[in-house]
Protein backbone atom coordinates (compact mmCIF):
# COMPACT_ATOMS: atom_id res chain seq x y z
CA UNK A 1 0.00 0.00 0.00
CA UNK A 2 1.26 3.84 -0.77
CA UNK A 3 2.73 5.03 2.30
CA UNK A 4 0.26 8.14 1.93
CA UNK A 5 -2.48 5.85 3.29
CA UNK A 6 -2.34 4.77 6.89
CA UNK A 7 -5.20 4.97 8.44
CA UNK A 8 -8.85 5.04 7.05
CA UNK A 9 -12.89 4.78 8.76
CA UNK A 10 -15.06 2.47 7.96
CA UNK A 11 -18.64 4.05 9.00
CA UNK A 12 -21.48 1.24 8.90
CA UNK A 13 -20.36 -2.41 10.05
CA UNK A 14 -23.07 -4.34 7.96
CA UNK A 15 -21.91 -6.89 5.42
CA UNK A 16 -20.37 -4.15 2.83
CA UNK A 17 -18.75 -2.04 5.73
CA UNK A 18 -17.34 -5.55 7.44
CA UNK A 19 -15.81 -6.43 4.20
CA UNK A 20 -14.19 -3.24 3.61
CA UNK A 21 -13.07 -3.35 6.96
CA UNK A 22 -11.08 -6.70 6.46
CA UNK A 23 -9.21 -5.50 3.36
CA UNK A 24 -8.09 -2.22 4.46
CA UNK A 25 -6.76 -3.87 7.91
CA UNK A 26 -4.92 -6.77 5.26
CA UNK A 27 -3.31 -3.81 3.37
CA UNK A 28 -1.73 -3.00 6.84
CA UNK A 29 -3.81 0.25 7.37
CA UNK A 30 -5.03 1.76 10.55
CA UNK A 31 -9.17 1.05 11.01
CA UNK A 32 -11.45 2.27 12.37
CA UNK A 33 -14.86 1.18 12.24
CA UNK A 34 -17.90 2.66 13.71
CA UNK A 35 -21.85 1.88 13.82
CA UNK A 36 -24.56 2.50 16.11
CA UNK A 37 -24.91 -1.45 17.02
CA UNK A 38 -24.68 -2.44 20.34
CA UNK A 39 -22.87 -5.49 19.56
CA UNK A 40 -19.93 -3.98 17.01
CA UNK A 41 -17.01 -5.89 18.74
CA UNK A 42 -18.72 -8.74 18.55
CA UNK A 43 -20.11 -8.42 14.67
CA UNK A 44 -16.25 -7.83 13.96
CA UNK A 45 -15.14 -10.98 15.47
CA UNK A 46 -18.23 -13.12 14.47
CA UNK A 47 -17.48 -12.26 10.44
CA UNK A 48 -13.46 -12.14 10.70
CA UNK A 49 -13.01 -15.97 10.17
CA UNK A 50 -15.33 -15.96 7.13
CA UNK A 51 -13.57 -12.78 5.61
CA UNK A 52 -10.18 -13.76 6.41
CA UNK A 53 -11.12 -16.96 4.08
CA UNK A 54 -11.47 -15.33 1.54
CA UNK A 55 -8.61 -12.67 1.00
CA UNK A 56 -5.49 -14.96 0.03
CA UNK A 57 -2.93 -14.38 2.77
CA UNK A 58 -4.80 -13.42 5.76
CA UNK A 59 -5.07 -13.93 9.02
CA UNK A 60 -7.45 -13.31 11.76
CA UNK A 61 -5.26 -12.05 14.57
CA UNK A 62 -3.51 -9.91 12.07
CA UNK A 63 -6.66 -8.16 10.58
CA UNK A 64 -8.00 -7.59 14.07
CA UNK A 65 -5.29 -6.17 15.82
CA UNK A 66 -5.78 -3.30 13.08
CA UNK A 67 -9.12 -2.78 13.59
CA UNK A 68 -10.39 -1.00 16.04
CA UNK A 69 -14.62 -0.60 17.09
CA UNK A 70 -16.01 2.72 18.16
CA UNK A 71 -19.66 3.73 18.69
CA UNK A 72 -18.47 7.07 18.69
CA UNK A 73 -18.76 8.63 14.46
CA UNK A 74 -15.70 11.40 15.58
CA UNK A 75 -13.39 9.45 17.21
CA UNK A 76 -13.69 7.15 14.24
CA UNK A 77 -13.24 9.27 11.74
CA UNK A 78 -11.13 11.98 13.25
CA UNK A 79 -7.44 11.60 11.79
CA UNK A 80 -8.99 9.04 8.52
CA UNK A 81 -7.90 10.03 4.96
CA UNK A 82 -10.15 8.30 3.53
CA UNK A 83 -13.78 7.52 5.00
CA UNK A 84 -15.93 4.39 3.63
CA UNK A 85 -19.53 5.12 4.48
CA UNK A 86 -21.79 2.24 4.02
CA UNK A 87 -25.16 3.46 5.97
CA UNK A 88 -28.66 2.43 4.45
CA UNK A 89 -29.83 3.55 1.08
CA UNK A 90 -31.57 6.55 2.33
CA UNK A 91 -30.60 9.63 0.63
CA UNK A 92 -31.67 11.84 3.63
CA UNK A 93 -29.73 9.39 5.49
CA UNK A 94 -26.62 9.72 3.79
CA UNK A 95 -26.99 13.39 3.47
CA UNK A 96 -27.57 14.19 7.31
CA UNK A 97 -24.34 11.05 7.51
CA UNK A 98 -22.21 12.73 5.32
CA UNK A 99 -22.55 16.43 7.19
CA UNK A 100 -22.04 14.68 10.39
CA UNK A 101 -18.50 12.75 9.05
CA UNK A 102 -17.92 16.50 7.42
CA UNK A 103 -17.90 18.18 10.60
CA UNK A 104 -15.63 15.60 12.14
CA UNK A 105 -12.81 14.60 9.47
CA UNK A 106 -9.65 15.99 8.42
CA UNK A 107 -10.28 18.97 6.06
CA UNK A 108 -8.60 17.27 3.30
CA UNK A 109 -9.86 13.68 3.58
CA UNK A 110 -11.71 11.77 1.15
CA UNK A 111 -15.25 11.08 1.58
CA UNK A 112 -16.61 7.94 -0.21
CA UNK A 113 -19.46 6.15 -0.29
CA UNK A 114 -20.36 2.76 -1.14
CA UNK A 115 -23.76 3.47 -2.44
CA UNK A 116 -25.16 0.88 -4.96
CA UNK A 117 -27.43 3.52 -6.82
CA UNK A 118 -27.46 7.50 -5.25
CA UNK A 119 -25.30 9.98 -6.96
CA UNK A 120 -22.73 11.97 -4.87
CA UNK A 121 -24.39 15.26 -6.81
CA UNK A 122 -27.30 14.26 -4.53
CA UNK A 123 -25.84 13.14 -1.41
CA UNK A 124 -23.79 16.54 -1.51
CA UNK A 125 -26.77 18.56 -1.97
CA UNK A 126 -26.76 20.75 0.63
CA UNK A 127 -23.05 20.29 1.66
CA UNK A 128 -20.25 23.21 1.46
CA UNK A 129 -18.59 23.79 -1.38
CA UNK A 130 -15.56 22.51 -0.40
CA UNK A 131 -16.79 19.03 0.99
CA UNK A 132 -19.46 18.63 -2.09
CA UNK A 133 -15.41 18.50 -3.70
CA UNK A 134 -14.03 15.43 -1.43
CA UNK A 135 -16.77 13.30 -1.52
CA UNK A 136 -17.54 10.68 -4.23
CA UNK A 137 -19.22 7.19 -4.71
CA UNK A 138 -17.00 4.26 -4.93
CA UNK A 139 -19.24 1.72 -5.32
CA UNK A 140 -17.94 -2.11 -4.67
CA UNK A 141 -19.65 -5.16 -5.74
CA UNK A 142 -20.46 -7.63 -3.43
CA UNK A 143 -18.13 -9.27 -1.74
CA UNK A 144 -15.72 -6.19 -1.87
CA UNK A 145 -12.66 -8.51 -0.46
CA UNK A 146 -12.89 -10.76 -3.81
CA UNK A 147 -14.63 -8.82 -6.57
CA UNK A 148 -12.04 -6.84 -7.65
CA UNK A 149 -14.43 -3.52 -9.49
CA UNK A 150 -14.75 -0.81 -7.56
CA UNK A 151 -16.86 2.22 -9.53
CA UNK A 152 -15.68 5.60 -8.95
CA UNK A 153 -18.60 8.21 -9.77
CA UNK A 154 -17.76 11.89 -8.98
CA UNK A 155 -20.76 14.43 -8.65
CA UNK A 156 -19.43 18.13 -7.83
CA UNK A 157 -15.51 16.21 -6.79
CA UNK A 158 -12.55 17.75 -7.38
CA UNK A 159 -10.43 16.29 -10.19
CA UNK A 160 -7.68 15.45 -7.89
CA UNK A 161 -9.58 14.01 -5.24
CA UNK A 162 -11.02 11.87 -7.67
CA UNK A 163 -7.62 10.85 -9.04
CA UNK A 164 -6.35 9.81 -5.40
CA UNK A 165 -9.51 7.83 -4.69
CA UNK A 166 -8.60 5.85 -7.97
CA UNK A 167 -4.68 5.41 -6.95
CA UNK A 168 -6.44 4.51 -3.46
CA UNK A 169 -8.34 1.55 -4.66
CA UNK A 170 -5.69 0.32 -6.76
CA UNK A 171 -2.80 0.05 -4.27
CA UNK A 172 -5.52 -2.08 -2.72
CA UNK A 173 -5.22 -4.35 -5.47
CA UNK A 174 -8.76 -3.40 -6.68
CA UNK A 175 -9.86 -2.16 -10.13
CA UNK A 176 -11.37 1.20 -10.30
CA UNK A 177 -13.13 2.49 -13.33
CA UNK A 178 -14.19 5.96 -13.64
CA UNK A 179 -17.91 6.66 -14.32
CA UNK A 180 -18.46 9.94 -16.34
CA UNK A 181 -21.87 10.56 -15.88
CA UNK A 182 -23.91 9.97 -13.20
CA UNK A 183 -27.24 7.49 -13.42
CA UNK A 184 -28.86 6.21 -10.95
CA UNK A 185 -27.33 2.43 -10.05
CA UNK A 186 -24.23 3.88 -12.27
CA UNK A 187 -22.97 0.15 -14.24
CA UNK A 188 -22.47 -3.03 -12.81
CA UNK A 189 -26.05 -2.93 -11.10
CA UNK A 190 -28.03 -1.58 -14.19
CA UNK A 191 -26.60 -4.72 -16.42
CA UNK A 192 -27.11 -7.22 -13.53
CA UNK A 193 -30.32 -5.46 -13.41
CA UNK A 194 -30.81 -6.19 -16.94
CA UNK A 195 -29.82 -9.40 -17.17
CA UNK A 196 -31.81 -10.40 -13.55
CA UNK A 197 -34.94 -8.70 -15.45
CA UNK A 198 -34.91 -11.03 -18.10
CA UNK A 199 -33.94 -14.21 -15.81
CA UNK A 200 -36.91 -13.63 -14.08
CA UNK A 201 -39.07 -13.48 -16.94
CA UNK A 202 -37.72 -16.91 -18.24
CA UNK A 203 -38.51 -18.47 -15.09
CA UNK A 204 -41.84 -16.74 -14.75
CA UNK A 205 -42.46 -18.48 -18.66
CA UNK A 206 -41.71 -21.54 -17.32
CA UNK A 207 -38.67 -21.76 -20.21
CA UNK A 208 -35.91 -22.99 -17.21
CA UNK A 209 -35.86 -23.23 -13.48
CA UNK A 210 -33.63 -20.62 -11.30
CA UNK A 211 -30.75 -23.41 -11.28
CA UNK A 212 -30.80 -24.24 -14.83
CA UNK A 213 -30.23 -20.52 -15.69
CA UNK A 214 -27.47 -20.82 -13.61
CA UNK A 215 -26.13 -23.34 -15.66
CA UNK A 216 -26.47 -21.89 -18.75
CA UNK A 217 -25.28 -18.35 -17.35
CA UNK A 218 -22.25 -20.06 -16.30
CA UNK A 219 -21.20 -22.32 -18.74
CA UNK A 220 -21.56 -19.95 -21.03
CA UNK A 221 -21.63 -15.84 -21.08
CA UNK A 222 -20.36 -16.12 -17.63
CA UNK A 223 -17.00 -17.16 -18.73
CA UNK A 224 -16.79 -15.07 -21.55
CA UNK A 225 -17.52 -12.06 -19.81
CA UNK A 226 -14.79 -12.97 -17.19
CA UNK A 227 -12.65 -12.89 -19.37
CA UNK A 228 -13.47 -10.18 -22.30
CA UNK A 229 -16.44 -7.62 -21.82
CA UNK A 230 -19.90 -7.60 -23.97
CA UNK A 231 -18.26 -5.35 -26.71
CA UNK A 232 -14.75 -6.98 -26.99
CA UNK A 233 -16.97 -10.60 -27.43
CA UNK A 234 -19.40 -9.24 -29.74
CA UNK A 235 -15.96 -8.09 -32.23
CA UNK A 236 -14.34 -11.06 -31.71
CA UNK A 237 -17.37 -13.27 -32.48
CA UNK A 238 -17.47 -10.90 -35.58
CA UNK A 239 -13.95 -12.70 -37.04
CA UNK A 240 -11.64 -10.87 -38.99
CA UNK A 241 -14.91 -8.46 -39.72
CA UNK A 242 -15.25 -8.00 -36.31
CA UNK A 243 -18.09 -5.50 -34.33
CA UNK A 244 -18.95 -4.12 -38.13
CA UNK A 245 -19.70 -7.22 -39.68
CA UNK A 246 -21.62 -8.54 -36.52
CA UNK A 247 -23.49 -5.25 -36.70
CA UNK A 248 -24.59 -5.80 -40.68
CA UNK A 249 -25.45 -9.38 -39.99
CA UNK A 250 -27.06 -9.92 -36.86
CA UNK A 251 -27.98 -6.25 -35.65
CA UNK A 252 -31.83 -5.88 -37.45
CA UNK A 253 -32.30 -9.62 -35.52
CA UNK A 254 -30.77 -8.36 -32.40
CA UNK A 255 -32.74 -5.49 -32.53
CA UNK A 256 -36.23 -7.47 -32.87
CA UNK A 257 -35.38 -9.41 -30.09
CA UNK A 258 -35.06 -6.50 -27.86
CA UNK A 259 -38.66 -6.22 -28.48
CA UNK A 260 -39.45 -9.50 -26.93
CA UNK A 261 -37.90 -9.32 -23.93
CA UNK A 262 -40.00 -9.54 -20.78
CA UNK A 263 -41.27 -7.22 -18.57
CA UNK A 264 -41.87 -9.36 -15.46
CA UNK A 265 -44.11 -7.63 -12.58
CA UNK A 266 -42.63 -8.62 -8.93
CA UNK A 267 -45.97 -9.07 -7.91
CA UNK A 268 -46.50 -11.43 -4.78
CA UNK A 269 -47.26 -14.60 -6.81
CA UNK A 270 -43.65 -14.10 -8.68
CA UNK A 271 -41.58 -13.29 -5.60
CA UNK A 272 -42.76 -16.54 -3.74
CA UNK A 273 -42.38 -18.18 -6.74
CA UNK A 274 -38.76 -17.13 -7.28
CA UNK A 275 -37.72 -17.28 -3.53
CA UNK A 276 -39.06 -20.56 -3.46
CA UNK A 277 -37.42 -22.39 -6.77
CA UNK A 278 -34.39 -20.81 -5.67
CA UNK A 279 -34.17 -21.80 -1.81
CA UNK A 280 -35.00 -25.47 -3.30
CA UNK A 281 -32.15 -25.79 -5.23
CA UNK A 282 -29.40 -23.78 -3.13
CA UNK A 283 -30.77 -23.94 0.72
CA UNK A 284 -31.26 -20.86 2.82
CA UNK A 285 -30.26 -20.29 6.35
CA UNK A 286 -27.21 -19.42 7.81
CA UNK A 287 -25.28 -22.57 7.64
CA UNK A 288 -26.46 -22.24 3.93
CA UNK A 289 -25.48 -19.27 3.53
CA UNK A 290 -21.83 -19.58 4.68
CA UNK A 291 -20.76 -22.88 3.14
CA UNK A 292 -22.38 -21.34 -0.37
CA UNK A 293 -20.47 -18.18 0.27
CA UNK A 294 -17.12 -19.84 0.72
CA UNK A 295 -17.53 -22.15 -2.32
CA UNK A 296 -18.12 -18.57 -4.10
CA UNK A 297 -15.04 -16.51 -2.75
CA UNK A 298 -13.26 -19.82 -3.65
CA UNK A 299 -14.22 -20.28 -7.35
CA UNK A 300 -13.92 -16.18 -7.64
CA UNK A 301 -10.39 -15.69 -6.24
CA UNK A 302 -9.57 -19.08 -8.20
CA UNK A 303 -10.66 -16.44 -11.48
CA UNK A 304 -8.88 -13.40 -10.07
CA UNK A 305 -5.56 -15.80 -9.71
CA UNK A 306 -5.99 -17.17 -13.00
CA UNK A 307 -6.54 -13.76 -15.26
CA UNK A 308 -3.68 -11.93 -13.29
CA UNK A 309 -1.17 -14.72 -13.69
CA UNK A 310 -1.80 -14.77 -17.72
CA UNK A 311 -2.48 -10.85 -17.70
CA UNK A 312 0.96 -10.41 -16.33
CA UNK A 313 2.52 -12.97 -17.85
CA UNK A 314 2.97 -14.97 -14.85
CA UNK A 315 1.29 -18.25 -16.17
CA UNK A 316 4.01 -18.92 -18.51
CA UNK A 317 5.94 -20.57 -15.55
CA UNK A 318 3.27 -22.86 -14.58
Amino acid sequence: MNPKWTNVAVVGAGTIGLAWAALFAHAGLEVRVTDPRDDLEAAIDDALPMLAESIPGAEVAALRSRITATGDLAKAVENAQLVQENGPERLEFKQQLFAEIARHAPADAVLASSSSGIVASAIAAELDEEVAARLLIAHPFNPPQVVPLVEIVPGATAEEVVQEAIAFYRDLGKTPVRIHKEVDGFVANRLQSALLRESISLVQQGVVSPEELDTVMKASLGGRYATIGPFESFHLGGGPGGIRHMMAHLGVGMADRWAELGRPELDDATITSIVEQTEAAYGAGPESYRERARLRDRKHNALNTALFGIETGADATI
